[in-house]
Formats: structure tokens, C-alpha cells, sequence
């Protein structure tokens, strides 16, 4: 009786999990940045508001940032303004501006994995 060698297993466990581990964000911080234009109105260069009424999205989880984006597109969540900044965008436009969004210093930022430290 032939029996799978190990590799072959080891090799079909890892190919199983990675359907198992959610999500694969594949967004383009670079051109996220270039596609920023319109977001900087309200949200700030870098993501880091300087107006209190337009929400910090700099350093936000890239999941929640598309999630809120899609949102704001198919009329889950309503702003007006949101929802005809983002109704144009393609859902690579959507991954490329959270990829960007998320990859900026915000409010809070990881200190080496040893905790959260504010600016």
C-alpha cells in the first residue's frame, strides 16, 4: 500500500489553511497614495485629519478601511459625500486606497510589538 509521504502532506495542510486564514488583502499602497487626491479634502495628506468633524483614517486596519469604503459604495452605510467620492472607484481602486490609508502613522502607533504608544 502506497501512503502519502510526509512532504506531500505537510505541502496539502499549508495549501488547505491558506483558504482557512480569511482574507487576502492585495492593495497597492503606492498607488493608493497617487489615487488619494480626493480623500486629502477631508481626511489629510497623510490620512491624519486636521479638521475634528472628518474622521483620522491614517492607521486603521486595511480591512476595515475597504470594508467601510465597499459600504459607502453599495449604500450599507449613507454620507452623501463618501458615497460619491467612492462611487466611481474600482474595488482595486478601494484595496489600493486602504492599503495606503493603513500603512500611515495615525492617533496610536505599535512600539515594536511591546504596546501601544500615543504620539
Amino acid at each position: 500500500m502506497n501512503r502519502p509521504s510526509r512532504s506531500f502532506l505537510i505541502s496539502a495542510l499549508a495549501v488547505l489553511s491558506l483558504g482557512l486564514s480569511g482574507p487576502v488583502l492585495a492593495g497597492d499602497p503606492v498607488r493608493g497614495q497617487e489615487k488619494s487626491l480626493s480623500c486629502q479634502a477631508c481626511h489629510g495628506p497623510d490620512g491624519n485629519s486636521p479638521v475634528t468633524m472628518f474622521p483620522i483614517i491614517a492607521g486603521q486596519h486595511q480591512d476595515y478601511l475597504l470594508h467601510s469604503m465597499r459600504s459607502y459604495k453599495t449604500g450599507e452605510r449613507t454620507n452623501p459625500i463618501m458615497t460619491a467620492i467612492v462611487a466611481p472607484l474600482s474595488d482595486q481602486d478601494l484595496e489600493d486606497l486602504a492599503a495606503y490609508y493603513a500603512r500611515q502613522e495615525g492617533l496610536y502607533k505599535i512600539d515594536a510589538g511591546l504596546g501601544v504608544e500615543t504620539p
